[in-house]
C-alpha cells in the first residue's frame, strides 16, 4: 500500500501547535480567544497556504481554508475538528483533526488531484467549552443554533464577557451569526480525532470507524442555602450549601446506575460561595454531566437528579438548575461510514465499528449535512491531560484513510 501522507509533516504540525500554551512543561492550555489561540490560528493558516489552500477567518474565529473544486457551484466537503484545549490538556485532542485535514490537502496538491466539489478545511473554536462553557461552542453557531442573543451573556471566569473577548480579538459579537451554515451549505463533514479511551490499542486495530455518538446533557446546579459564622453557629441550624451539594453529588453515581448501569455522570467543576475558611458556604454551583447512548436513558438520569434536588427544597434551600448543552444520540452517516471503511480497506488496515463515549463537533453539524467521524488509537486510553499520546505512525495512518476517503468524497 503506497501511503500518501507525511509522517513527519503531520508529526511537526502537531508539536508545532502544541508549543502555543499557556502552561509550558504542564500540558496545552490554549483558550479561545487568547494569545495562544491567535498564534495557533497564523500557524496553521500558514500552512494550509502552503497546501493550495486560500484562507479565512469567519465572523467567531474559526479558521477556514479552501480547495476549489471544478464545479465550485457545489456544496464542499467540509474536513476539520477544534485547536482549543482543556486546562492542562493534550497536544492531540482536536488539533489532530486539524492537521489532519491539512495533510489531505497537502497529498491533494502533491498528486495534482483537483476535485470535482470543493474541500474545505477548518479549525472550530471553543469545543471543549474550557473558557466559555457549554462545549461545541464553534459548531453551534456554524448551525445556528447559537446567535449574538444568546452569547451575549457567557463570561469565562474572570468575568470577561464572549463579547468583549471576541472585541479582542478582532472580532464584533453582532456579527455572530453571519457563521451559521445554512443546511446544504456542505456536503459532508469529515472528522478524525483520538480514541480517548483504551479500545483500538487493546484490540490492535488500526482505526475506528464511529457508527454513532453518544447522548448527553450537561447542566449547572445551584444550591442556596444560609451563610453563617463557622465558629458560633450550631450545626442543628445550619443550611450549609456544600455539605447538601455534596450529598447529592455522593448519591449521583448510584441514581446513574439505577437507571443504566452503561450510563456515566460526571461533576468536575464546583464554586463555593461567599469562599471563606470561616464562613458557612450560602451557595454551591457545581455542574453535571450526563452521558448515555440514548437520549431517553439521560432524560431519566435528569429526572432522578431533579427529585432528589427537590428534597432539599423541602427543608429550605433554594435549588435552581439549568442546562447548558443538550444534544441527542446521533448516527453516523451509512454513506461516510462506508467511505472510510473502503478506504481502510484498501490500505490493508485493521478496523472496527465502535460508539463515541466522547461528545464531538461532528454530533452538531449533523443537523446540517451528513457526518463521518474516525478514531486513531490513544495510549492507555488517556486524554485530557499532559500524558494524552498517539505514536504518529498510528495517526498517520488514520489520515491516510481520511485522505482516501475525502478523496473519494469530492470526486
Amino acid at each position: 500500500m503506497a501511503q500518501h501522507v507525511s509522517e513527519g509533516r503531520i508529526r511537526e504540525m502537531i508539536e508545532a501547535v502544541a508549543a502555543f500554551t499557556a502552561t509550558p512543561g504542564r500540558g496545552t492550555t490554549r483558550l479561545t480567544y487568547s494569545a495562544q489561540h491567535r498564534a495557533a490560528l497564523d500557524y496553521l493558516a500558514g500552512r494550509m497556504q502552503e497546501a493550495g489552500l486560500s484562507t479565512r477567518i469567519d465572523s467567531v474565529g474559526n479558521l477556514v481554508g479552501r480547495l476549489e473544486g471544478a464545479d465550485p457551484s457545489l456544496a464542499p466537503v467540509l474536513v476539520g475538528s477544534h485547536i482549543d484545549s482543556v486546562p492542562n490538556g493534550g497536544a492531540f485532542d482536536g488539533p489532530a483533526g486539524v492537521v489532519a485535514a491539512i495533510e489531505t490537502a497537502f497529498c491533494m496538491q502533491q498528486l495534482g488531484v483537483t476535485p470535482r466539489r470543493p474541500l474545505e478545511v477548518i479549525a472550530m473554536i471553543e469545543e471543549e467549552g474550557g473558557r466559555f462553557g457549554g462545549g461545541l461552542l464553534g459548531s453551534r453557531i456554524l448551525t445556528g443554533q447559537l446567535g449574538p442573543e444568546a452569547l451575549a451573556p457567557m463570561c469565562d471566569s474572570e468575568g470577561v464577557s464572549l463579547g468583549e473577548a471576541m472585541a479582542g480579538f478582532g472580532l464584533a459579537l453582532q456579527e455572530a451569526g453571519a457563521a451559521a451554515i445554512p443546511e446544504g451549505g456542505i456536503h459532508a463533514f469529515l472528522e478524525l480525532h483520538i480514541e480517548q479511551g483504551p479500545v483500538l490499542e487493546q484490540t490492535g486495530d488500526a482505526v475506528g470507524i464511529v457508527t454513532s455518538i453518544v447522548a448527553l446533557s450537561q447542566l449547572e446546579v445551584r444550591i442556596t442555602g444560609a451563610a453563617g459564622h463557622a465558629g458560633t453557629t450550631p450545626m442543628a441550624g445550619r443550611r450549609d450549601a456544600l455539605v447538601a451539594a455534596a450529598g447529592v453529588i455522593a448519591e449521583l453515581p448510584g441514581l446513574c446506575a439505577a437507571v443504566d448501569p452503561r450510563a456515566v455522570v460526571t461533576v468536575g467543576q464546583i464554586d463555593v460561595h461567599p469562599g471563606g475558611a470561616n464562613v458557612i458556604p450560602e451557595a454551591a454551583i457545581f455542574s453535571v454531566d450526563v452521558r448515555a447512548d440514548r437520549v431517553g436513558t439521560v432524560d431519566e438520569i435528569k429526572s432522578a437528579l431533579r427529585t432528589r434536588l427537590a428534597s432539599l427544597e423541602a427543608v429550605g434551600y433554594a435549588v435552581g438548575t439549568e442546562e447548558l448543552l443538550a444534544v441527542p444520540e446521533t448516527p453516523m452517516s451509512e454513506e461516510i461510514r462506508g467511505a472510510l471503511i473502503a478506504a481502510a480497506e484498501d490500505c490493508g488496515f485493521a478496523w472496527r465499528p465502535m460508539p463515541s463515549g466522547a461528545g464531538h463537533d461532528a454530533m452538531v453539524l449533523s443537523k446540517i449535512a451528513p457526518v463521518g467521524l474516525i478514531f486513531v488509537p490513544s495510549r492507555d486510553g488517556v486524554s485530557h491531560t499532559p500524558e494524552e499520546w498517539t505514536d504518529y505512525d498510528q495517526l498517520a495512518r488514520g489520515v491516510e484513510v481520511v485522505f482516501r476517503a475525502t478523496r473519494a468524497l469530492t470526486a
